[in-house]
């Protein structure tokens, strides 16, 4: 095993592989102003190479060490999220579901508020079950499907949902976020949700607020055609099983059978069509289960040599005082969480030093446990690399860019600034005792 970094050099090298992506990507993008000319894949295939190329030792170890990092169960649960999203999200379009829930969505909801209804969704449907992929996959086609019925700027209707998602990723008692903030914290989830509640709850009124300002010109669609109900069904049992607690995956291969049998009943396609439609679903997902398995390999390589407890040490080598203990968790949350694009991976690397700080500078639990917690989704919903962003244009059949959703996260973007302010201006205590 490689020691920690000892000397500024080490520290940079360890972390270079980073830099390397960002560069071949982000720059990259940015200075030829065209998203599509660097593949991201390839963006972290080149860097992925290159950590390996500058890790001590031999290559078999090197190998060893990137194989572990992209095996992680955490990741390994997120690629059959996305072989069953891909698989449900095809399925469901060629059988007609897409449509047909556009024109349910566009006959019985007034227009001006199809986008506060679709932000609202999101929050509710991701806090109901603690998992912004899953409602990132049950939503987004049909906000793409609208996008085009209501000439509405898709990329900030693809955004709003994806912005959504992130609500009860934050706050839901079953995400993996909140988990892991509370236990590496020592605190109750009902003290954790209340202190996190003031931080982003008004953040989430302004939103709806903005969302109906926005969407109070949409214009309403003349000549809906009929709908056909039965085709919304598998969106209606993907998105109320989910919320009563199911597991993401069981909840798509419910949802992936139910548009099977409707489709092969009604005719819409043969057996071997829908499962035509099921094999191009999970290929359409193959970039980004390849792009999951490369950053994990990597972030495991960079972990190894020592950049992320450099990062830690460094932030935390000057602190002073409960507010620059504050600060100092909320950047290591931001940088750790840049460097493995995955908020569930930054927290259980964070929390326990997270811990030490908090109880060295007399943070309560809770506080540290919700500042963790939202700064990991505000970091999250700005990066596109982020597994939910990559998702959303997947799903978009990569007619949008990354860049293109994440200009538009703007709940994400606001819930960290809100952090930064209850940061300065001091968080008010809850009477309750900390346990």
């Amino acid at each position: 095993m490689s020691h920690p970094p000892k000397t500024y050099f080490k520290a940079f090298r360890a972390l270079s592989p980073l830099l390397v992506f960002l560069l071949l990507y982000l720059v990259t993008s940015l200075i030829l102003n065209d998203f599509y000319k660097v593949p991201i894949t390839v963006a972290f295939l080149a860097s992925s190479i290159y950590a390996l190329a500058i890790t001590p030792g031999k290559l078999t170890d090197s190998l060893t060490v990137f194989s572990k990092g992209a095996g992680d169960n955490n990741l390994l649960l997120m690629l059959w999220i996305f072989i069953m999203a891909g698989a449900f999200a095809s399925s469901a379009k060629d059988m007609g579901g897409i449509d047909a829930t556009v024109n349910t969505a566009l006959r019985w909801l007034p227009a001006n508020i199809i986008l506060p209804g679709l932000f609202f969704s999101a929050c509710f449907i991701s806090l109901a079950i603690g998992s912004s992929t899953g409602t990132v996959a049950a939503l987004v086609p049909i906000a793409w499907g609208l996008s085009g019925e209501i000439n509405t700027d898709p990329a900030m209707i693809v955004g709003l949902v994806v912005g959504g998602a992130y609500f009860g990723d934050n706050l839901s008692f079953i995400s993996d976020t909140t988990i892991v903030a509370t236990q590496t914290q020592g605190c109750k989830m009902s003290d954790k949700f209340r202190e996190n509640i003031r931080i982003v709850g008004p953040v989430a009124i302004i939103m709806i607020t903005a969302y109906y300002f926005i969407g109070r010109d949409v214009k309403g669609i003349e000549d809906i055609p009929e709908v056909d109900f039965i085709k919304v069904v598998p969106y209606l049992i993907v998105i109320i099983s989910a919320m009563s607690g199911m597991n993401v995956v069981i909840v798509l291969m419910c949802g992936l059978a139910l548009t099977g049998i409707i489709g092969i009943c009604q005719g819409t396609f043969t057996v071997w069509e829908w499962l035509a439609s099921i094999q191009r679903g999970i290929t359409s997902m193959s970039d980004l289960i390849i792009m999951t398995l490369l950053a994990g390999g990597m972030l495991s390589i960079i972990r190894h040599n020592g950049g992320i407890n450099y990062l830690i040490k460094a932030l935390s080598m000057k602190v002073s005082g409960k507010r620059g203990g504050e600060f100092c968790i909320s950047c290591m949350v931001v940088l750790v969480n840049m460097c493995t694009a995955n908020n569930t991976v930054a927290l259980i690397t964070v929390g326990p030093i997270a811990k030490d700080i908090s109880n060295k500078y007399g943070i309560s639990p809770r506080r540290a446990a919700s500042i963790l917690d939202t700064m990991s989704c505000f970091t999250q919903g700005l990066l596109p690399y982020g597994i939910q962003t990559l998702m959303a244009v997947q799903l978009t059949s990569n007619m949008l860019t990354p860049i293109d959703v994440v200009s538009h996260l703007y709940y994400p973007m606001l819930i960290g600034i809100a952090v930064i302010i209850s940061i300065i201006i001091g968080s008010k205590t809850i009477k309750k005792a900390d346990t």
